[in-house]
């Protein structure tokens, strides 16, 4: 079987991991009659600095007929955080109509959690994130700049699309891994947006009748990721918590470099996309360090979204091998001493 990746390295050590970890997803793919057919798109911040755009005005319609989209990360330290993340990620997320973030936590045989007696496979939950809307819409705007004056209007929004979509991709979810989901909103303070998604989770519930239903205000479940991780199975969350959740369960699971991530079109009509959660990292571009396996890792998802299993699991396996020998290279982040390259080419040894 072949498949047409449309690859977006995008910036700092994005190209970096990008490039580093193709050999070790092409060895997964070859050795189960796989292929790949890659076409790099090189949009992104320094795109932006010279042209004006991060992407041109037909970059949905250059991605719309490839099987999936990998990105590498988005941010650069001269372009203001809103342009990047609108120009790129959010116009694929939201034209593509990916409604469903999905960001596993896994604590891998030998990493280290900060969190004091958790080992390998104690932590272990996957967040459902609302992907397209809910505080990430750009609804609002400013008036009066620069006077005293001045006031700024950010709304949030929520539609029974996109919040029915997300939570019942988290349900299926609950009922193929423990049967219980956690619903994390701030439903006392935001009684509009916030109490129609509790009412849709109701609803939806509804559906799934033996999935066990938890909620908890973000700021509870915030300190339940660090009292009790272990308690967690499936998570739903509006687009703003679901990020700042996922950052935090990157960081009791070992490092942000481990975290992969999925934006996924539950209906299959647009390709979806698969990016490692740590963003550009421009603090240690260019240093050969920044760590490949959360790349690895979103490859595995990919190809779990494509159906092939296979070649998911034996990227999973040889990262698994690999983080439980104590002798294997680490990048910096997880404690050792190594590069991205001697990462990746261990990798590559360790793909059944």
């Amino acid at each position: 079987m072949a498949y047409d990746i449309a690859v977006v390295p995008g910036d700092g050590i994005g190209t970096e991991v990008v490039d580093h970890s193709m050999p070790v997803v092409e060895e997964a793919a070859d050795a189960h009659d796989v292929s790949i057919n890659i076409t790099r798109y090189d949009w992104g911040s320094e795109r932006y600095l010279a042209e004006g755009a991060m992407m041109p005005e037909d970059g949905l319609d250059r991605l719309r007929d490839h099987d999936a989209i990998f990105l590498g990360a988005v941010g650069h330290p001269d372009v203001p955080d809103h342009v990047t993340l609108h120009g790129l990620r959010l116009e694929i997320t939201k034209g593509f109509k990916q409604h469903v973030c999905k960001r596993p936590s896994y604590l891998f045989e030998g990493i280290t959690s900060p969190l004091r007696n958790y080992g390998g496979g104690d932590i272990d939950f996957v967040v459902y994130r609302q992907n397209t809307e809910g505080e990430y819409a750009d609804l609002g705007g400013r008036e009066y700049e620069g006077f005293d004056n001045e006031v700024a209007v950010q709304s949030a929004l929520f539609t029974r699309e996109g919040t029915e979509t997300i939570v019942r991709a988290a349900f299926e979810a609950a009922t193929e891994r423990a049967g219980k989901l956690t619903n994390v909103t701030k439903s006392n303070a935001q009684a509009h947006g916030m109490v129609f998604w509790d009412d849709i989770v109701e609803e939806v519930h509804g559906d799934y009748p033996d999935v066990e239903v938890e909620r908890l205000l973000v700021d509870a479940a915030s300190m339940d990721f660090v009292r009790r991780p272990e308690e967690f199975d499936v998570i739903v969350a509006s687009n703003l918590f679901g990020d700042i959740l996922t950052d935090l369960g990157a960081g009791i699971s070992g490092s942000m470099g481990l975290a992969p991530s999925s934006n996924i079109d539950p209906t299959r009509t647009h390709p979806s996309m698969f990016e490692p959660v740590h963003g550009s990292a421009f603090d240690i571009t260019g240093e050969g360090i920044a760590n490949p396996i959360g790349t690895v890792l979103s490859w595995e998802l990919l190809w779990d979204h494509l159906d092939e299993g296979a070649v998911a699991r034996g990227l999973h396996n040889a990262v698994a091998e690999q983080l439980a020998d104590s002798g294997a290279p680490r990048t910096p982040d997880i404690g050792g001493e190594s590069g991205t390259e001697a990462v990746a080419n261990d990798l590559r040894t360790r793909v059944e």
